[in-house]
């Protein structure tokens, strides 16, 4: 098959899961035209099998903002008429799904009739699409799409709730390579001390003042802290930990070798309002970290309760703080959670979840 994969280009969940799905299905015989306005940042071009193709937007002084969508639209048809194209794939729902089901009509004055899917990651559901401005337009593109997948059933019961969606969604959840973080693991450097880790982009939805409210609370000298991500809450962390004078406490950024960092942390924590699925946390188990996370979203569907981890209400500093204590205080415990996490991380290896699409895309083809 030859396939459209639309995403963002960024750090972020939605566009590392679209860049390695196209990873696979290419290895799997499959064609992938990636479209974006960048190129991923996981994205390997190494064949023929895999594609990148530029959204550029050229600036006009008549726009206060520039029509992204309609150069996305533009740039699908373009691809799909010099290309066999047999599928759109977008990952988010505004503006790709948007911009695709446009696409689809133009294409249709040239007798090219291609089925659109759409997976749904989260915020395109639970910020972005409940504001007033977009509701309208994320139900109509969801309406649209031929197929809709969803990353977890939080999310899929949330989207139905929420735009009264009366489509037929499909639960795929989001992927790792085990054997990626695997091959870390048995050459990692143990370290004496306790390692905390942290990964997220750093927004508001994440946390942050809980986080390291939690971190002030717990810190002594036989913890360390990684916090890896960089967004607009950042400053905010990095000032904190210094007016607080938390000097175990390392900021790596956004970087390539989150595996190398994670396989060396005993605890995970994530204390997000609002967590779709959790892919850092998913990775973090492939690492073998314990977990002690929120209990929102999807993420007790991935983080089970006193096997993986623990589970804690949004915003129980003091909750967090005992659980953390209690897994610092119990080192068998603490062994036991981190060899389940890895366990469970294998439902989601990239080997069973990829041919779930695979399935998927064939079913709607024939």
């Amino acid at each position: 098959m030859n396939i459209i994969i639309v995403c963002y280009p960024t750090y972020g969940g939605s566009g590392v899961l679209a860049t390695e799905l196209g990873h696979k299905l290419a290895l799997i015989g499959h064609k992938i035209h990636f479209v974006a306005y960048k190129k991923p940042v996981r994205l390997k071009i190494t064949d023929d099998k895999v594609l990148f193709h530029k959204v550029n937007v050229p600036f006009y002084p008549l726009f206060n903002f520039q029509p992204y969508e309609l150069a996305l639209s533009s740039k699908i048809v373009e691809i799909s008429e010099s290309n066999p194209i047999d599928l759109i794939h977008v990952h988010y729902a505004i503006p790709h799904a948007y911009a695709a089901f446009m696409a689809k009509e133009m294409l249709k004055t040239k007798n090219i009739n291609l089925p659109i899917v759409t997976t749904l990651h989260g915020t395109d559901i639970t910020l972005v699409g409940k504001h007033p401005f977009y509701r309208r337009a994320v139900k109509f593109s969801i309406q649209n799409s031929d197929i809709v997948t969803s990353v977890s059933d939080s999310l899929k019961q949330d989207t139905v709730d929420f735009f009264k969606i009366d489509k037929q969604i499909e639960v795929i959840p989001n992927f790792i390579d085990v054997s990626r973080f695997k091959l870390k693991n048995e050459s990692c450097k143990q370290n004496d001390k306790i390692i905390i880790s942290h990964v997220s982009n750093f927004r508001p939805v994440k946390n942050i003042r809980t986080l390291m409210n939690i971190i002030l609370k717990i810190n002594n000298e036989n913890l360390i802290f990684n916090m890896i991500g960089e967004g607009p809450e950042l400053d905010l962390a990095q000032k904190f930990a210094k007016q607080n004078k938390i000097k175990n406490i390392n900021f790596h950024g956004n970087t390539d070798e989150i595996e190398e960092i994670l396989c060396s942390t005993d605890i995970f924590l994530l204390p997000s309002k609002k967590e779709s699925f959790g892919l850092s946390a998913l990775e973090a188990m492939a690492s073998k970290c314990a977990l002690v996370t929120s209990n929102c979203g999807g993420l007790p569907e991935l983080n089970i309760e006193n096997e993986t981890g623990y589970l804690v209400d949004v915003n129980d500093e003091n909750k967090y703080v005992e659980k953390i204590n209690n897994l610092l205080s119990d080192k068998n415990k603490l062994e036991r959670f981190k060899n389940a996490s890895f366990k469970r991380a294998q439902l989601y290896d990239i080997n069973k979840i990829v041919p779930l699409y695979d399935e998927l895309y064939r079913k709607l083809l024939n």
